[in-house]
C-alpha cells in the first residue's frame, strides 16, 4: 500500500487558517478530497494521512468528517489544546474514532523554542501514550535540542519529525552541519521517525534534486528506510512545485534504493507508524 503520509485540506470560509493569506496566491483557495483524488490515482498512491493546518479542534472534526466520506484518507492527525483540561477531554473524545491517529501542535510558530518541555504538557503527552496515539513534531532547526529532550523524556511516545525539521536548504549548505548533527542524535532514539516532505518549500525557487539530495541522503543514512515516510505536503507543495513533479523527483532519488526499502519509505513506514491497517 503506497501512502502519502502528509497532506492537508481546507475551506477558506471556515476561517481557521490565520496563516493563509491572499499573498499565498497559489494556495489561497479551497482544497478538497475531490481535488486530490485524481493526483493520487496518477501517482499510484492508495491512501493518505490528512494533517491539521489550524490550531482549532473544529478543524480536526472537519478532517475526520472528510475521512469518513473518502476511504483514501486512511488517518487524521489533528490538534487539541495540550495545556488545558478541555484539550485533554477533546483528545480522549477524538481517540474514540479509529481514523484519529495523533496530534500536531504548531510548534514552529510557538515561543519559546522549548515550549514543548513545559511541565503543563506532561498530562497531554502521557495521554497520547495511554491512548496509543502519535505526535507530529512541526519544528525547525532551533527546536531540535528541545525535541531531543522530549523524545528521551517519553521513550514510549511515537514521534515523527515533519518535513525533515525544515532545514534552510535555500541558503545552500551553510547550516547543513548543525542540522545534520542534531538530526543524527534524534535518529539514535527508536521512538523517532521522520517525513520526507516539505523540503521543496524550504529550498530556493526552481530547486532540483541536486539541491535536496544532501538532505535526503543524510536522513536516509540516519533513520533508515524503516523510519522514513514519504509525503507530499500538498497543497502547500504548490507554492513551489506540482504533485507529479515532487513524485518524480523523489522517485528518481529512490530509484537506487533496494525495492524493499523503497516500499518502506513509500508506505510501509507510514502504515506502521500511524497504524493504518486498523482504520
Amino acid at each position: 500500500m503506497r501512502i502519502d503520509a502528509h497532506q492537508h485540506f481546507w475551506r477558506l470560509e471556515r476561517g481557521f487558517y490565520d496563516w493563509l493569506t491572499p499573498e499565498l496566491a497559489a494556495i489561497y483557495r479551497d482544497f478538497e478530497p475531490s481535488h486530490l483524488a485524481a493526483l493520487l490515482a496518477e501517482a499510484g498512491i492508495d491512501g493518505t494521512v490528512a494533517v491539521q493546518a489550524a490550531a482549532d479542534p473544529r478543524e480536526t472534526a472537519f478532517l475526520l468528517s472528510l475521512a469518513a466520506k473518502h476511504p483514501f484518507i486512511k488517518g487524521v492527525v489533528g490538534w487539541v489544546d495540550m495545556e488545558t483540561e478541555d484539550g485533554i477531554a477533546a483528545l480522549r473524545q477524538f481517540a474514540r474514532n479509529p481514523l484519529f491517529k495523533g496530534i500536531r501542535p504548531m510548534i514552529q510558530d510557538i515561543e519559546p523554542a522549548d515550549w514543548m518541555l513545559k511541565p503543563q504538557l506532561d498530562r497531554a503527552f502521557r495521554a497520547l501514550i495511554e491512548l496509543r496515539l502519535s505526535f507530529d513534531a512541526l519544528v525547525k532547526p532551533p527546536h531540535l535540542d528541545a525535541l531531543l529532550t522530549l523524545a528521551r523524556r517519553y521513550p514510549d511516545l511515537p514521534i515523527v519529525i515533519d518535513h525533515g525539521a525544515k532545514p534552510a536548504i535555500r541558503d545552500g549548505l551553510g547550516g547543513f552541519d548543525a542540522w545534520a548533527a542534531k538530526m543524527a542524535r534524534l535518529a539514535e532514539l527508536p521512538n523517532v521517525a521522520c517525513k520526507l516532505s516539505g523540503l521543496l518549500t524550504e529550498a530556493k525557487p526552481g530547486a532540483t534534486l541536486a539541491d535536496l539530495q544532501p538532505y535526503l541522503d543524510h536522513l536516509y543514512e540516519c533513520f533508515g528506510a524503516s523510519r522514513l515516510m514519504w509525503g507530499s505536503d500538498w497543497p502547500v507543495l504548490l507554492l513551489e512545485s506540482t504533485y507529479s513533479d515532487w513524485n518524480a523527483m523523489t522517485g528518481a532519488w529512490l530509484a537506487s534504493k533496494p525495492a524493499r526499502e523503497r516500499d518502506e519509505m513509500l508506505g510501509g513506514t507510514a502504515a506502521r507508524f500511524y497504524r493504518l491497517e486498523k482504520a
